[in-house]
């Protein structure tokens, strides 16, 4: 159950720092279940952050090290800009009110996400994923606290939302 929404006036301030994920994932065309744990990191990174994810993915074909990695730069108003590393957008979020819903389009598929922040140390979001070739849901809760570090060595980029063109 997510909690109700808990506003969030400086959203760059509030993210800073380590957070526990633990992300669920459905590929509802083949009803496969998989998960993801481990690390959400947001750090300064020139005028915003850099938002690193470090853990385990385990899907029915692979277990492993999995990563993905954004740039949190400010918006308009209270609003952030979730931007991929070579700096297209992912999504906008305002969560002023304590909950955000963006797309991002990945022709031909669609990604929408809902944010809600439950807390100062709770953040749930969810990703659906929609098109010819992709019917997703990735649920996530961060959580603040003590965090753990993914297995070092080789990675796999399968923990976010993965967008071709990306």
């Amino acid at each position: 159950m997510i909690p109700p929404p808990f506003a969030v006036p400086d959203p760059i301030g509030f993210l800073l720092g380590s957070w526990t994920t633990r992300r669920y994932l459905l590929d509802r065309s083949t009803n496969a279940v998989g998960t993801f744990t481990g690390t959400t990191t947001f750090t300064p990174d020139a005028d915003g952050l850099h938002w690193a994810e470090l853990g385990t993915v385990r899907w029915p074909s692979f277990e492993g090290p999995a990563s993905r990695s954004y740039r949190v730069m400010p918006g308009v108003g209270t609003a952030v800009e979730v931007l991929f590393e070579d700096g297209r957008l992912l999504c906008r979020l305002d969560l002023s009110a304590g909950s955000a819903r963006d797309h991002h389009d990945c022709p031909p598929d669609t990604y929408l996400v809902d944010f809600t922040v439950g807390s100062n140390s709770r953040i749930d979001y969810r990703w659906e994923v929609t098109g010819p070739a992709k019917d997703l849901l990735l649920s996530t809760t961060l959580t603040r606290g003590e965090a753990t570090r993914g297995p070092a060595g080789r990675t796999r980029t399968v923990s976010g939302p993965i967008c071709p063109s990306a």
